[in-house]
């Protein structure tokens, strides 16, 4: 099993790093800054899970991929659409794309380039983030990697994958309801980075003052109804279950996207609560909250130069 992580910022590093730490055959396709500081320094994971470093393989252009099985795509999604020329290459020689990008309106755009046998589910549920030296710095003890098959044919190669990661220091879980699965964290992000971002605090903060923890489970019942318009139909007791979950998140704990508006990074707000408003009026339903907190962080999505 040959696989290549697009991307080695974060997720790419630290989820690239653990399967290469496992004996599986990785390369990082990336930028040439990115390649010059991976040549030089190294991949270092600094996590609650254990420490790891070590100098991973590195190519700067598709062509230089001998083979590839899985194609992990680990850009942010704003960057998506830049990546779709890097990614052909590797899909027309019988890669096949496995995203790790928040969200699910990414899948519209990969299967319309690349037909929806080449596309494949996933997602990951951890907090990382990448330090100024390069480092993946891994802060909870969550570290979840999970895929699976969007069409029957992909079976083969997602069990292919998941006997190549086997041993490897995450939790790596393959899918047998990967569309459904990858809706409940959407449902789940979008309220989370959506409150988290607009009300500038970390989950505690939101979950100690009753009103803004009201916005958040309005925020997550409205996503809760939207992804079962969508086919995605999600458990009642689901939005209970994550206001537990995250009542148990440590002090401190927030959002990718509250991360990167702290560091003046673009956001990724067009995809998450823009993709859901997009969805909702497609569906002829309202989601005021979602709607609320779109219009609070569209302004911010782009910070000025």
């Amino acid at each position: 099993m040959k696989v290549v992580v697009v991307g080695a910022g974060a997720v790419g590093g630290y989820f690239g790093s653990r399967l290469a730490e496992a004996g599986v055959d990785v390369t990082f396709l990336v930028r040439e800054k990115r390649a010059a500081q991976l040549r030089e320094c190294g991949l270092t994971v600094r996590s609650v899970q254990g420490d790891y470093r070590y100098t991973p393989q590195v190519v700067t252009d598709a062509a230089e991929v001998e083979a590839c099985d899985v194609l992990v795509v680990a850009v942010k999604n704003y960057h998506l659409s830049d990546t779709l020329s890097t990614l052909k290459p590797l899909v027309e020689r019988g890669a096949k794309v496995l995203p790790l990008l928040n969200g699910v309106g990414h899948l519209d755009l990969l299967r319309a380039e690349f037909g929806e046998a080449a596309v494949l589910g996933g997602y990951c549920n951890i907090i990382v983030t990448l330090s100024e030296q390069g480092d993946a710095v891994h802060t909870s003890p969550t570290h979840e990697f999970t895929f699976g098959a969007l069409v029957p044919e992909q079976e083969a190669v997602c069990e292919r994958l998941l006997a190549a990661g086997q041993g490897a220091n995450i939790n790596l879980n393959h899918s047998q309801a990967i569309y459904r699965d990858m809706w409940q964290k959407y449902l789940f992000i979008t309220a989370f980075s959506g409150v988290t971002t607009a009300s500038r605090l970390s989950i505690d903060g939101v979950m100690a003052h009753p009103p803004t923890r009201e916005v958040l489970r309005r925020a997550l019942t409205e996503m809760h109804t939207l992804a079962g318009r969508k086919g995605a139909v999600m458990p009642d007791d689901l939005v209970e279950k994550l206001m537990t979950y995250m009542d148990g998140f440590p002090a401190g704990a927030t959002s990718s996207m509250h991360q990167d508006f702290r560091k003046g990074l673009p956001l990724e707000v067009e995809s998450l609560q823009g993709v859901a408003v997009r969805y909702a009026d497609e569906e002829g339903i309202d989601l005021p909250t979602v709607r609320t907190l779109y219009g609070l962080l569209v302004p911010h999505a782009t910070p000025a130069a």
